[in-house]
């Protein structure tokens, strides 16, 4: 029988959710809950467009022409963003995540990250997805330095948040005092900046309207238990991201240059900001031996609306 292009599909269900996350790049390529998606989702012979639901790792988003300096030593990455000039969402997406856990809620993947030009680094890194009808989805990605030099590391994800409608007519609910100005190849211009009497205020829950976002929040607002909270509410429906403290920023994009214009948001969880490799800011250093672990997850948040 033909396989599919994005490899062995993993289902998960639990409850009224259900899921599927793809072999490669360990994405999250479904999310539903009651039959409802949760995210955009795209065919299992498709390549994620617009990196619908992948991991990135060992950075997020962008650096500026692929180069940087660690530990003294000039590194130069592949281009992979050619009409911005950057190296873009990291070395893991495409790749072939092994199972290491199955069962019929959840899904532990691995992978061994070897070193590379413009990476000559080693990480083993872990996800886990796990569904349940009280929390919905939780991802627990980590990353273990096996090798003899410390790495640079950070990490993402990047799943598209939908109510079944456009966003423009829905409210997007952030508590976030920062956010990052960018230029035209989407580098940042400078650091981040008070939201304040801006169209990037998200803390009140406004109405998204004609906003064009694509950028990166920090100063996140967290409840009791460390949580920071996105919350998307359209008409009858609403949808909730949710970060842990190893993530200090949240991308917003509105999606108006992916094959689904507004259809969804972008809503990424990030240990370090766009083009942290060359700023060093929130640049994880990973010593031999050590590990870093972030978590994240996606919940139903219709009867909170």
């Amino acid at each position: 029988m033909a396989e599919p292009i994005t490899g062995e599909q993993h289902a998960l269900i639990a409850g009224h959710y259900q899921a599927v996350v793809t072999e490669a790049g360990a994405a999250l390529r479904e999310l539903a809950h009651g039959g409802r998606a949760l995210v955009l989702a795209h065919g299992a012979d498709e390549p994620a467009p617009a990196a619908f639901g992948q991991l990135l790792v060992p950075w997020p988003n962008r650096i500026d022409r692929g180069r940087y300096e660690y530990a003294g030593r000039i590194h130069q990455l592949d281009v992979s963003e050619p009409d911005k000039d950057c190296a873009i969402h990291g070395l893991a997406r495409w790749s072939s995540w092994t199972v290491v856990e199955r069962e019929p809620h959840r899904v532990r993947l691995a992978l061994r990250l070897l070193g590379a030009a413009g990476y000559p680094f080693r990480l083993d890194l872990e996800v886990e997805y796990v569904l349940s009808e009280a929390e919905g989805l939780t991802v627990r990605l980590s990353a273990l330095n096996p090798g003899s030099v410390t790495a640079p590391y950070g990490h993402g994800a990047h799943p598209y948040l939908t109510v079944g409608e456009p966003i423009d007519e829905c409210t997007v609910a952030l508590t976030a005092d920062r956010y990052l100005p960018v230029g035209p190849r989407m580098i940042p211009t400078g650091p981040a900046v008070d939201v304040t009497g801006t169209p990037y205020d998200l803390r009140d829950g406004p109405k998204l309207g004609d906003r064009r976002i694509d950028n990166a929040f920090t100063d996140l607002g967290r409840d009791g238990d460390g949580r920071a909270r996105l919350t998307l509410t359209g008409r009858s429906h609403a949808v909730r991201l949710w970060s842990d403290e190893a993530h200090p920023w949240m991308e917003i994009y509105t999606a108006d240059e992916a094959p689904r214009p507004r259809q969804g948001l972008g809503v990424e969880p990030m240990t370090c900001p766009p083009n942290a490799f060359v700023s060093g800011d929130d640049v994880i250093a990973l010593e031999p031996g050590a590990r870093f672990q972030g978590t994240w997850g996606i919940q139903d948040a219709t009867a909170d609306a």
